[in-house]
């Protein structure tokens, strides 16, 4: 069974994915980690990436790769403390299902 993948879980995957990386990381990548926990297409990754730079979560910067450029992500502060908030509302949330679900009975 697949659960329904909102915005806002696809955004705190990215941005915890892209937080383990102390350099940041690059796109593929990005994607790929993420494909491997929620069913979702490797194109609707990319505007996920844009909308969470264009909020000030990300930051990127290019680096040469096999001579050609490489795009990498890097959380910013304001990401940091994105990521921080959406713990809290995700472990509320599973206790919530986890009442109702009956969990550990």
């Amino acid at each position: 069974m697949m659960f329904n993948t909102g915005t806002s879980l696809l955004d705190a995957v990215v941005l915890a994915i892209v937080l383990k990386e102390t350099d940041g990381t690059y796109g593929y990548k990005i994607t790929q980690d993420v494909r491997s926990v929620l069913d979702v297409s490797e194109s609707a990754l990319y505007p996920v990436l844009r909308r969470l730079q264009t909020g000030g979560l990300l930051e990127t910067y290019d680096k040469e790769f096999n001579g050609r450029n490489r795009r990498y992500y890097k959380i910013t502060e304001l990401g940091r403390t994105e990521v921080n908030s959406y713990r809290k509302d995700w472990t509320a949330y599973v206790e919530k299902i986890n009442g109702i679900l009956g969990a550990g009975r």
